[in-house]
């Protein structure tokens, strides 16, 4: 029996070479496995008759979107993800749902071996692996780019002498990456990190600078889901896909910043992520109100460390499945509306409301009706301040000596 290798297959030149190129470099029937995370462009069906006319012996397509927005982004909005503290980790929450479908795919079809379009300096590679590894540990990994040598001026080569219905133009000086949750844009041009990104760069958000009138927002969320805006419900997917138009027009959530990669390289990176801003920004906000001081404090590393995890291609692993026990009890009380203005660039909120909220009005109130017992404050200062008191103390004495 012939051997059958699934290709994780975008419809673009690289990988549409690639099955042909897999083909003859292994002897091996190349599946090709397409999986709509809200990327837009082409239709999955013309992307798999693509994959038929290059020469895969079958295709699988999946519309994973509802699931990438429930399953992955919304997760991600509950740890408030923010990799080094600026990235909303648009790649690489993508990668664990096709990684999901590939293996679904290579047992359906009865493949031995998964193959990736990554290069060996990326992340992707890695999240793409060990996704494989923790899903499918019989099956096999290979990179065409890294491990077959297929090289750019190859592939444009190897479909032109082969008639592969593919457009293989002279090659877009960036590597873009996008799905529902944002757009992530390198190489080129940006390479030089002094040089500002230009304005074809972009395509998620309008530029800032000459912004239409401001547009107000109120968002509703659910045990930390976002279920409706404006009143009006929705879909997770529908919120992303609402803000990204709203947030968009108003030029919020570009992202411009030097990353610390897995493989130990730094790398310029520029994002369009407007949903995703705008819902952590408000997210966030909700969570200020709703959630205790200490566990508040103690979550903030959580989701640090939980960004770390998913960036580093660990999305299936023991540790981040209990960081995810532990967002996810904290998510109990986090529901109300927050009301925030979108304009110029930035997502400002102005209001929040929550009948789980910890907020006391008359605990806080500076007016006739406060309830806080001021007199307490001084003896709390001194209980709390004797450990530093005690110790300055020694400091002197032992100084003095």
């Amino acid at each position: 029996m012939t051997e059958r290798i699934v290709l994780a297959y975008s419809g673009g030149l690289d990988t549409s070479v690639a099955i042909g190129w897999i083909g003859e470099a292994t002897g091996a029937e190349v599946i090709a496995v397409a999986v709509d995370v809200g990327q837009g462009g082409e239709s999955l069906e013309t992307i798999r008759q693509r994959a038929l006319g290059c020469g895969a012996v079958e295709a699988y397509v999946a519309d994973a979107r509802d699931e990438f927005a429930n399953e992955y982004a919304m997760p991600t909005l509950k740890a408030n993800a923010l990799y080094q503290g600026h990235y909303p980790l648009v790649s690489a929450i993508s990668r664990p749902v096709i990684v999901k479908h590939l293996v679904k795919a290579a047992r359906e079809f009865g493949a031995t071996t998964v193959a990736h379009g990554c290069t060996g300096k990326g992340n992707d590679q890695v999240r793409f692996e060990v996704g494989i590894q923790t899903l499918g540990p019989d099956l096999k990994c290979i990179a065409p780019v890294r491990d077959l040598a297929l090289t750019r001026d190859k592939a444009i080569a190897f479909a032109e002498e082969k008639g592969l219905p593919i457009e293989t133009t002279k090659k877009n000086p960036y590597s873009i990456d996008q799905n529902v949750w944002g757009r992530a844009v390198e190489t080129g041009y940006l390479e030089d990190i002094w040089n500002a990104p230009t304005k074809d760069i972009y395509d998620y958000t309008a530029t800032p600078e000459f912004p239409p009138a401001a547009d107000e927002v109120t968002i509703t969320f659910e045990a930390g889901v976002p279920v409706a805006i404006d009143g009006v419900k929705h879909t997770p997917l529908q919120v992303i896909q609402e803000l990204n138009r709203r947030a968009g027009a108003q030029g919020v959530g570009r992202i411009d910043v030097v990353e610390d990669r897995l493989v130990g390289i730094k790398s310029r990176e520029i994002y369009e992520a407007p949903g995703a801003m705008a819902l952590i920004t408000a997210h966030k906000h909700l969570e200020d109100v709703t959630i205790e001081r200490e566990q508040a404090r103690f979550k903030a590393t959580v989701g640090q460390r939980w960004s770390e995890l998913v960036y580093d291609g660990q999305w299936f692993s023991p540790l981040k499945r209990s960081l995810d026990a532990f967002i996810e009890d904290t998510q109990k009380y986090v529901s109300g509306d927050i009301r925030m203005v979108l304009h110029g660039g930035q997502a400002i909120v102005n209001g929040r409301r929550s009948d789980t909220s910890l907020y006391d009005f008359d605990l806080a109130t500076y007016d006739t009706g406060d309830t806080f017992d001021q007199s307490q404050a001084k003896g709390f200062i001194e209980l709390w301040g004797m450990s530093s008191k005690v110790a300055a103390g020694r400091d002197l004495r032992v100084s003095g000596q």
